[in-house]
């Protein structure tokens, strides 16, 4: 079977416009789950690197902060970090076991071992080393 030239141009085209689809956009961050007493606990004993989001919808801090973690998320080095979500302003343990008193607050765990916390840090270089720390 003889297919013209300019058929095989098109299907090239889009084949190759098709691949770099597929492998050249940049990997999705997960989002943050919302906190979950035992998904969070299996993580730590998976010794997973764990980002914990205290944040309220009011909060203009917050509101910062979630952009620069998604942005970091999709970065190989921390695109495997968990991320859970806690909202300040809903009544439940967790602020309570993670001993936190502020919205804005990110906690980082390696496994079971807390290795980082800050609280109204909207620095996406400084927020990129506290996560560093846990890889």
């Amino acid at each position: 079977m003889n297919v013209p030239i300019t058929a095989r141009r098109r299907f090239l085209h889009a084949f190759v416009a098709f691949m770099a689809t597929v492998f050249l956009l940049p990997a999705q961050a997960s989002p943050a789950q919302p906190f979950d007493d035992a998904a969070f606990r299996k993580a730590q004993q998976e010794g997973r690197t764990i980002v914990v989001e205290v944040h309220a919808d009011w909060c203009s801090a917050c509101a910062k902060q979630k952009p620069i973690l998604e942005s970091l998320g999709k970065e190989p080095a921390f695109g495997k970090v968990v991320r859970f979500k806690v909202d300040f302003d809903k009544p439940g343990s967790a602020l309570k076991q993670l001993r936190v008193s502020s919205q804005a607050t990110l906690v980082l765990f390696k496994g079971d071992k807390e290795v980082a916390r800050s609280t109204f840090d909207t620095n996406p270089d400084s927020i990129r080393a506290m996560l560093a720390k846990g890889i």
